[in-house]
């Protein structure tokens, strides 16, 4: 007979770790989002990249904080989206001490692969911009067993961000 788990709402303080100790830690969570036709629908993480900080060429906080960084320098915990192509809406999790912007890109969950798909089949757009993972009742994020055995690469279409950036293995997946 296997264990039970029962899984909860991730807390506020979950997210305020560095963002290199989050993106692996949420590998295997349960992404849960109300869909608009009042469904709930959960999926195990499978897939993020880190974004560390103004240091960090690839992450968007390299140009400062502007209207669209704001979120990211509230601390962790909250939803960072943005529009990539004009119709992908990429996903987000805001981690780290305020003041310090980092999140982790939620590049695939079970069954879905590719960051414009996660946020297209989660029917995520610009609404859920600024949302308390902790507190909100349209899109959460609940615990499941740590996952162990993780493979890691370099992250996905950063050549803009130039060395170091693109060999930091900071992309995380099982």
């Amino acid at each position: 007979m296997g264990a039970f788990f029962m899984s909860a709402k991730l807390k506020q303080a979950f997210y305020r770790q560095d963002v290199l100790t989050l993106a692996p830690a949420l590998l295997g969570k349960l992404l849960c989002v109300k869909m608009t036709n009042g469904s709930l629908q959960k999926y195990a993480i499978t897939e993020v990249e880190a974004y560390r900080g103004e240091e960090d060429l690839a992450c968007h906080a390299a140009k400062g904080k502007t209207e669209r960084t704001r979120i990211m320098y509230a601390g962790g915990g909250f939803v960072y989206v943005y529009l990539i192509y004009g119709m992908h809406w990429m996903l987000n999790m805001v981690s780290g001490e305020e003041g310090v912007p980092q999140a982790v890109l939620i590049r695939g969950v079970e069954g879905v692969n590719g960051p414009g798909r996660v946020g297209k089949r989660m029917q995520i757009d610009r609404s859920f911009y600024g949302e308390a993972l902790w507190h909100s009742q349209r899109i959460w994020i609940e615990d499941a067993p740590p996952v162990v055995a993780y493979q890691t690469s370099p992250r996905i279409n950063i050549a803009y961000a130039g060395a170091p950036w693109v060999h930091k293995q900071w992309r995380f997946f099982i």
